[in-house]
């Protein structure tokens, strides 16, 4: 149970997860729905104010919804299950659709940075570069599955983000990274890297080869299975790493300090290691008066028990 609940609380199962949720924060690419795709990419202060008040499971949930209402009213209308709609009101519908993504990268990035403060840069650039292979990924699960229609790619615009999110949604979280810091952490980072650039590779192997020769689809179910192998290969570190370390105990837990306390502390000790240079030159330059107001014989008498 302890193993378990150690795998759970892993920081690097967070930031796998957030990959995986970042695999459909890139999914609107599929779509040239209009431009009001590209307003609902790029408007994200809703969902970075939204992230300061919900919690972040709160913040998934906000875009799965946003998603299914906007997109899923999009497919309802292009299949003839709803009235069609005025052009602006189809705007709309996109807009609150894509705009849902921006909730899921917001997840993704706070979580993974707040889980690990001393490598933000890395962990960012990691997350957006795989938001980046979501369009070829969708694209290639989409080939497999050979959809008889293009409506049926707007219903797995629809489904597949909600349900990951869904999936993922209470484990994409905070988890104290820093309390989880370890000198092998290099070596972790650099498997992800690793696993990223073998997945880009991959998939830019197997659309050479779609573009080039005519492929059936055998092999394209074969090429399918082996990317979803390809993905799920992160997901090993977390599980190594649980039980492979001892969990740390709640007292131990207790006596280690969170990187703000640790920079107020270092404020206040600077503040007091001032104040201790202020008295101190205060000290001298009391001494020195009293010296100075002192008779010539006793003057160098004072000056020498001072300098002893």
């Amino acid at each position: 149970m302890e193993k378990f609940q150690a795998f759970v609380n892993n920081r690097w199962l967070v930031f796998v997860d957030a990959m995986w949720i970042q695999y459909c924060a890139g999914i609107g690419q599929l779509s040239k729905l209009g431009v009001a795709k590209y307003l609902g990419d790029s408007v994200g202060f809703l969902a970075g104010s939204l992230s300061e008040i919900l919690p972040l499971w709160g913040t998934l949930l906000v875009g799965a919804l946003q998603n299914l209402i906007g997109y899923g009213w999009v497919w309802l209308t292009v299949t003839g299950r709803a009235p069609v709609l005025p052009l602006w009101a189809m705007c709309i519908l996109i807009f609150v659709g894509n705009n849902g993504e921006t909730y899921f990268n917001t997840a993704a990035l706070v979580s993974s940075v707040q889980n690990f403060p001393e490598s933000k840069g890395p962990v960012v650039g990691i997350l957006k570069g795989f938001a980046g292979l979501s369009g070829a990924i969708l694209t290639q699960i989409y080939t497999m599955i050979n959809f008889p229609d293009q409506a049926s790619l707007i219903f797995m615009v629809v489904v597949g983000p909600a349900m990951v999110v869904v999936a993922l949604i209470f484990i994409v979280r905070p988890v104290g990274g820093h309390r989880q810091v370890r000198p092998s952490d290099g070596l972790s980072f650099s498997f992800i890297y690793r696993a990223c650039l073998l997945l880009a590779a991959y998939l830019m192997g197997v659309m050479l080869l779609k573009d080039l020769v005519s492929v059936s689809h055998t092999l394209v179910i074969i090429f399918t299975v082996i990317l979803f192998f390809l993905l799920i290969i992160p997901i090993v570190l977390p599980i190594i790493l649980s039980i492979s370390d001892e969990p740390i105990g709640p007292v131990e837990e207790v006596l280690l300090p969170k990187p703000e306390q640790q920079e107020a502390s270092k404020s206040e000790q600077g503040v007091q290691e001032q104040e201790v240079m202020y008295s101190e030159v205060n000290m001298r330059s009391l001494r020195t008066q009293e010296v100075d107001l002192l008779p010539a014989s006793e003057r160098q008498k004072r000056i020498a028990q001072l300098q002893a």
